[in-house]
């Protein structure tokens, strides 16, 4: 995760997901969301955590839980389609 992060890489992350996103120090300065308990953590880890369905950021799309599936999928499929994201 840290080298698709490094090279700026599509990534996706859902409900839980970002908690790997903090472990792999890339989500200092994004803004991203998750299940609601993760906020405090993705904050202390330099991120803006807000409550959307779904957020992308320079290709890291997150979403909160698994009934935003549909918009997460949208998403991560045109990220995935982007490719690489300038910083």
């Amino acid at each position: 995760m840290r080298g698709f992060a490094k090279d700026k890489k599509p990534i996706g992350a859902i409900c839980h997901g970002p908690w790997t996103l903090i472990e792999a120090e890339a989500v200092r300065g994004r803004t991203v969301t998750s299940w609601p308990s993760l906020r405090t953590d993705l904050k202390n880890a330099g991120a803006e955590w807000v409550d959307r369905e779904v957020v992308v950021d320079h290709g890291l799309v997150t979403s909160r839980k698994p009934d935003d599936l549909p918009a997460f999928n949208r998403k991560i499929i045109e990220e995935f389609g982007e490719g690489r994201h300038a910083a």
